[in-house]
């Protein structure tokens, strides 16, 4: 049986903890910064967790389930 492949825009995106719970990075961080707040860039700089709603998907994704 061939091995699965895996997205390779997604394994550049996202990243698992060790209780295997999805990091990702925020968005709006790249461009147009002068109009935004110090707080607010501040902020997207921190990673978060991929929302129980597209774990699913991102799984499928990274070839995990």
């Amino acid at each position: 049986m061939p091995k699965q492949k895996v997205k390779s825009g997604a394994k550049k995106r996202f990243k698992l903890t060790g209780t295997g719970k999805i990091k990702r990075k925020h968005a709006y961080k790249s461009h147009i910064l002068t109009k935004k707040e110090t707080k607010q860039k501040r902020n997207l700089t921190k990673m978060t967790l991929v929302s129980p709603a597209d774990e699913n998907s991102v799984k499928k994704q990274l070839g995990l389930k």
